[in-house]
Formats: structure tokens, sequence, C-alpha cells
């Protein structure tokens, strides 16, 4: 971005900095698009603090903003001199200017104080202002820069970054916050400019992020403005990469966060992707993964083997671990380790499936101990030599015909949830009645909180009173013979009762 006066630019107005302006916390803005309202340049500071001033130079397609404090203006000029800001999709250019503050003629400036007042109160009660004068720049909800995002059928793990690849494409993105609620993964998107915002909802709303799952649902969130403590991959505030990441990971470095600014295609694979085709490697390799696309170069999808630890040793088998882990993919090989039994190895596969399954399971309670999920540096699980008796410790899954995602394009891909307290319960014979059903699952050692039969019997929805022991009576019930040649699948359910 070009923080100096552009060539004669600096003639036409007296009030133009030079090119080492020394840092002001009132902004000078110029080539703004002639049609630009005064609440589109407010939303430009907002994200960095209190805006407390604003003076538009409409003849010239310039204008003066003045923020609070000194820090806010710095890390606004730092942020948009990696991040061009645009207004209406034209490039705008901003530099300190060299009044300290803004001396407005109130007369002539009303109109601007009274939609920053109108914008200050929206900041202040995050509601929509009802009732003052300032009609047509008052910011409603739906000017909002913040987009509230749901995920629909996420079949694949979508990260923070994927977000910010796809969103940057509508203008800058200055903040992100992603958080689990109701069981549905949702994001909260911070633009610098409610236009942007509007654009991405029209373009978005509605797409899938890879092929026939990850589907966007966009609105327009109430707030105006995210407040956020940490950057890791739940939550990043790109105008601030000093943050600490509040989890002992080390904080965004701000050469990689103004890289982030500049993230360059990793690797476009024409027609992997769905209609978004983010250019990102991961999500390249799992969709290679998924059999959806042959692509060179690209092993299926990166590492299928995780290590699992912190396991209770007393309790854990093999098929637990195989019967747990098989809701997020097919596990093909298990082993507990021999010298560590509070550790095991699981083989997935695929790299896409054991993502899914780090995603959801690390930090699960599971026999009462909160079990820990990484990536392993091994390829595969090895299998013991023949003859050799490991006490039963690793087993091969590979031929089971318990795998739920065997067949391409089944149901089950699209019905991947977190663990929740709520199971979802098929495949019930018409013998088996609601009570045995009760009984069936209290006996796993926890307590049946509710209970609701699909209209055709042969699927129920079953809620425990944790999630630890929905995990257990996953782990004990999944596949159990409720006679009639009937095995009953549970899985994880994103309603409740």
């Amino acid at each position: 971005i070009c923080l100096s006066a552009n060539g004669n630019d600096s003639k036409k107005f007296k009030g133009d900095d030079k090119m080492d302006g020394a840092p002001s916390r009132v902004l000078h803005i110029r080539k703004l698009p002639g049609e630009v309202t005064e609440t589109e340049v407010i939303a430009l500071g907002l994200p960095f603090g209190k805006v407390t001033n604003i003076l538009m130079l409409k003849g010239k397609n310039q204008a003066f903003l003045e923020l609070a404090t000194e820090e806010a203006a710095i890390t606004m000029v730092n942020y948009y001199s990696a991040v061009t800001p645009h207004l209406r999709n034209q490039p705008i250019y901003i530099q300190y200017s060299n009044h300290k503050e803004l001396k407005t003629d109130n007369t002539l400036n009303q109109r601007a104080q009274a939609v920053l007042q109108a914008v200050t109160a929206v900041q202040a009660t995050n509601a929509p202002i009802s009732g003052t004068t300032v009609s047509e720049s008052a910011v409603t909800p739906a000017q909002s820069p913040v987009l509230r995002i749901i995920i629909d059928n996420m079949y694949y793990p979508v990260t923070l970054d994927v977000l910010h690849q796809i969103f940057s494409k509508f203008g800058a993105v200055l903040k992100i916050i992603t958080f689990t609620k109701n069981n549905q993964f949702q994001a909260l998107l911070q633009y610098g400019d409610p236009v942007n915002a509007q654009q991405a909802k029209l373009a978005l709303d509605g797409q899938n992020i890879y092929n026939a799952c990850c589907t966007l649902r966009i609105d327009f969130s109430k707030l105006v403005n995210l407040n956020v403590k940490y950057n890791n991959d739940k939550s990043r505030d790109y105008t601030r990469p000093d943050l600490p990441s509040g989890d002992g990971q080390p904080a965004l470095d701000p050469a990689i966060a103004a890289a982030f600014a500049k993230e360059t295609s990793l690797l476009a694979v024409p027609g992997a992707l769905s209609p978004l085709a983010i250019p990102n490697a991961a999500a390249a390799a799992a969709a290679a993964a998924a059999g959806r696309v042959g692509m060179p170069g690209v092993s299926a999808g990166g590492n299928t083997v995780l290590l699992v630890s912190n396991l209770n040793e007393e309790m854990v088998t093999p098929q637990s671990l195989f019967t747990l882990f098989g809701v997020y993919g097919d596990v093909q090989r298990v082993k507990i380790l021999y010298n560590k039994k509070d550790s095991a190895l699981i083989q997935m596969a695929d790299g896409n499936q054991s993502q899914l399954a780090m995603s959801h399971l690390n930090g699960q309670k599971m026999y009462g101990k909160i079990i820990r999920v990484t990536l392993s540096k091994h390829q595969t699980v090895q299998l013991p030599r023949e003859g050799l008796d490991d006490q039963g410790l690793t087993k091969d899954f590979g031929n089971s015909p318990l795998h739920r995602f065997k067949k391409p394009g089944s149901k089950n891909f699209q019905n991947i949830f977190p663990p929740s307290a709520t199971l979802h319960l098929s495949n019930i014979p018409p013998s088996v009645a609601e009570e045995d059903l009760r009984t069936l699952f209290a006996n796993t050692g926890g307590t049946v909180k509710a209970f609701k039969f699909f209209q055709d019997h042969k699927m129920a929805l079953l809620q425990m009173s944790t999630v630890e022991e929905a995990i257990q009576a996953l782990i004990d019930l999944h596949n159990y013979n409720l006679g009639e040649n009937h095995h009953l699948r549970v899985s994880f359910s994103k309603s409740t009762i």
C-alpha cells in the first residue's frame, strides 16, 4: 500500500502528508469512491478502536478520520499497509495526517457527528438503532461488517485458514472467531467494510466449500465489532498479530500474519474442489482422499496414522478404539503400545479421516480420562511378526464389516457430528420397545435423560446426561445384536430432544 502521497495528490490539499508522516490519531484517507457514505469510512476504523470524529471532503474524494488513541491509528495504518483497503471495490489510501486532532465546524459536520453517535450507540449496545434522525447512514443490522456463518454437512474439517481464504476474495478479513454451538460448527467473521460483508453473503450463502458437503449458511450478525482475545486455531485477529495464543501455543508471528494477507495459492487443482475452488493444499488433499479426484503428487491426504495418549490402560482395548474412531473414518489397524499402554497408534483409511477424528476426539473423555489425539510420524501401523504373541494389543480391522464409509457417497458421510450427549440409533427391530432401549443404555453406566422414536420406529434419538456417557454407550452398544438379525447402529446426533 502506498502510504506516501501519490504524485500530484499532495499539491491538491495542503493538509496532505509527507511520506514519513509522524503517527497521529487523525488519518487522512484518499481516493474514496464518489458515492461513499460516512458510515462506510467509519467502518474502516471501527475494528481498531473507538472512532471519535470524521470529516468528509466530498468534492475531493478524501476524508479525515480521528481515532480515540494514537495506538489504534498506528494499528490501523499497519494493518492496511499489509492489506490494501477497498471501499466499493476500489482501492483507497490511508496515511497519518499532520493534524493531531480534528476541529470541525459543527454545523458543517452535524451529519457526520450524528452518524458517529449512531454507530457508537450500535457499538455499545450491539443493537440496531431506532428513531434516530440519521436515516440513510445509521448502521442497520443488514449493514454490519460481521457475518455469522454456519457450516452444514461438515464432512471435512473446515479450518479458520480455509474460511480466511474463501472470504478474503471479497475484501480484507479483520477477525474470525470459530466455535461449536448446538453441535454445529459456526464462525463470526468481520470485514473492514459492511459492503464487503454484503457482497460475500450474496456470493457465498448456500454454496458448498467442497463437493456436496460443507454448505455455508450466512447471515449478518447483530455485532458490529468482534473482540478477539487470542490468536490460535479457534480465533484470530489479523489486525493484532501480537495477541497471545491462550493455550500454550506460540502466538502468530507478525511475519506470518502479514503473509496470511498475501496468501497465495498453494495448490490450485482445476475441478478438484467444488464451487469455491480453495487454493489450499489440505483441502485439495482431502478431496483427493475422498477419491473424487486423482492428483499427482498428493498422497491420500497427509498422515493416516494417529497417536492417541492418556488412555485408561485398565479399560482400553483395540476394539473400543476401533468403535469410537470408526465414527469418523474407517479404522484399518490399532496398536496399543506394549511398553506404554496408555497410548495407541490408530491407522485410518486416509488422511482426511485422521484429521476428522483428531479434530472431533482430541480432548474428549473416554473411560474417565481426557484423551489426546495427534498425528503420528509413523506412516503405517506394523503388525506383529508371525507367531509372536503381543497379548492382543495389535489388531487389523482392514476387512471389518463394520466400516461406516466403505460405500462411496454413503449417507454416513453427511451424518458426521462431534461427540454429543444425544445419540442417533438406527436398525431397531419392530419387537424392541422404548423401555428395552432405555434399560440397555442405562446398563452402560450412565443415565438416560430422554428418548424419542422416529415415526417408523426403526430409528430413535436417545440422550445421556453427559457427552462422556454417550461416548461410553456408543463404544459398548454400536453393533449390539438386538435379535432378529438386527445389529444396532449408534452415532452422535446434532439434534437434542
